[in-house]
Formats: C-alpha cells, sequence, structure tokens
C-alpha cells in the first residue's frame, strides 16, 4: 500500500514539474514590448501621440527611432509603427537595418503591408526574387491589384527583368497590359509599365516591336527621356542613324528639364534602366 501510493506521489510530482517547466517556457517567449491591446481606438491613440511625439524631431534621426519605440513599447502589435521605424531607413539606403522592422509590419497586418515590403524590395532594396515571392503572395490572396500605383505584375515584371529573364518579363507585360485595357481600358495603361515591356523587348533585340511599344509610352508622356533614349538604341541598333541622333538630342533636351520617371519614390531610389544625366551627355553631338 505504501509502495503504491509512493509511486502516484512521484508521478504528480514529476507532472507538476512539467507543467512548471512548460509555463516559465512560454513566459520567456512573449516578446519585450508592452502589452497587445485588441481596441482600436487606444491602439489610434497611442499611434496619434507617438507621431506627435516624434513630430519633434527630424525623420532620420535617433531621437526619432525611440520616440516609435516608447509607442510600440505600449502595444507591439501596431503594424504601422513597425512601418515608420522601417521606412526613414529605407530611405537613406540602410535596407539591412530597416527590414526587420518591415518584417514586423507585416506580421501584425499582412493585408496592409506585403505589397508594400515586396515594393521596397522590388524598387529600393534590389532583393528581386524575394519580391517576386511576395508579389505572388499578394496576387494568391487578393488577386493583381495596385501599390504604388502598379500593378503587382507590373514589378513582377520589373523584377525579371533586372535578373536578366527578359522573355519572362516581356510575356508579364503583355498579358498584364492586355487584361488592364479589356478591364479598364488603354487610359488605364501606364507609361511606365510601357517603358519597361518596351525594355524587355529591347534587351532581346526585338527593335522593331520595342520600337512600338515606346511609341504607346510616348503617346502618354511625350517627352519622357528615358523612352526616348531607348528607342533611340533600337532606331541605332536598325541602321537608322540618322533618326537615332535626331531622337537622342530631343531625349538630352527634356533629360535636362527634368523629364524622366516621375514616381514620388524616385527621390530616393533610381528606378531600373532610368538613365542618368550623365550618361545621357556622353551621348551628345554623337
Amino acid at each position: 500500500m505504501y509502495m503504491k501510493t509512493n509511486s502516484y506521489t512521484c508521478i504528480i510530482k514529476v507532472l507538476l514539474l512539467f507543467l512548471m517547466s512548460m509555463l516559465f517556457s512560454c513566459k520567456n517567449e512573449q516578446p519585450a514590448q508592452g502589452p497587445s491591446y485588441t481596441n482600436k481606438e487606444e491602439q489610434q491613440k497611442i499611434i496619434d501621440e507617438t507621431l506627435r511625439n516624434a513630430s519633434s524631431y527630424s525623420l532620420y534621426s535617433p531621437a526619432y527611432q525611440k520616440e516609435l519605440d516608447k509607442g510600440l513599447a505600449k502595444d507591439a502589435t501596431i503594424a504601422y509603427l513597425w512601418q515608420q521605424k522601417s521606412m526613414p531607413l529605407y530611405k537613406q539606403g540602410k535596407y539591412e537595418l530597416g527590414k526587420p522592422f518591415l518584417d514586423k509590419a507585416v506580421q501584425y497586418n499582412r493585408e496592409r503591408y506585403l505589397d508594400y515590403r515586396a515594393f521596397m524590395k522590388c524598387i529600393f532594396a534590389k532583393e528581386y526574387r524575394e519580391a517576386i515571392i511576395d508579389f505572388n503572395k499578394c496576387i494568391d490572396a487578393y488577386g493583381n491589384s495596385y501599390v504604388m500605383d502598379h500593378t503587382y505584375k507590373c514589378y513582377i515584371g520589373i523584377s525579371y527583368i533586372m535578373l536578366n529573364e527578359f522573355e519572362t518579363a516581356e510575356a508579364i507585360f503583355k498579358e498584364d497590359i492586355r487584361i488592364i485595357e479589356n478591364e479598364k481600358g488603354d487610359d488605364w495603361v501606364h507609361p511606365l509599365e510601357l517603358f519597361y515591356y518596351g525594355i524587355s523587348l529591347y534587351e532581346q533585340k526585338k527593335h522593331e516591336d520595342a520600337l512600338l511599344i515606346f511609341d504607346r509610352a510616348i503617346k502618354k508622356y511625350p517627352t519622357f527621356s528615358d523612352v526616348q533614349f531607348y528607342k533611340s538604341l533600337s532606331f541605332a541598333a536598325l541602321g537608322k542613324h540618322e533618326k537615332a541622333r535626331e531622337l537622342m538630342n530631343q531625349a538630352i533636351s527634356n533629360a535636362r528639364l527634368g523629364n524622366t520617371i516621375n514616381e514620388d519614390n524616385v527621390i530616393y531610389e533610381r528606378y531600373p534602366y532610368q538613365v542618368r544625366l550623365k550618361t545621357f551627355e556622353l551621348y551628345e553631338n554623337h
């Protein structure tokens, strides 16, 4: 009788020790930041207060980051504050430092920030394969929607261009533009997407086809110097040197007037295949 009772007691003690160790382990895995509020009004109050305090400092200062940290200490699940921590770092070209914060934003609000992260990988950090993965996740979850004025497919096409997979890029742009035309009309086809569609053809030496697409882009944006530059190179490749020279001179003039890619983020990052003014000047009088 004594032996049986002692066995039960031992078993109970072992179970209690196991449960205590599990609870201790779970406790240690909790984030260092503060509690999570399910009340959206409470979260908005934290955001408003945090941004009000942070606005006293330069966007790129450590003090700005510290104010955001104070907000996250109150609620570590506010995706917007994580995104705000990442954004100044990306604008400074400090992609490796900004990436963990942007990943946190996606973790806490995937629907809002997954496509934004994909955009940042494509245009800022130049992580093209990762951008393609993220954009494909967006398409699977939400369809071929828009971020920063362009479709997910458009950015996927740009990414494939930057990976030298020009034929794949061509097929993506061709299909994306066809769908946009059918569903919304030609006015919705952006000259930037036509520019990159033309580049995908230009890089395959399909110069006649590239000229047709470049013409469509120029029709929408007549002083688009980057399109004129590559169109001039296609003319030259086809032996049409007089046309090439005339168009290059127009491109140089428009570039000097600032008529280049006019996306909002171009003040922070040079877009793929965007032509530097110094490059234009190398072609002057040639």
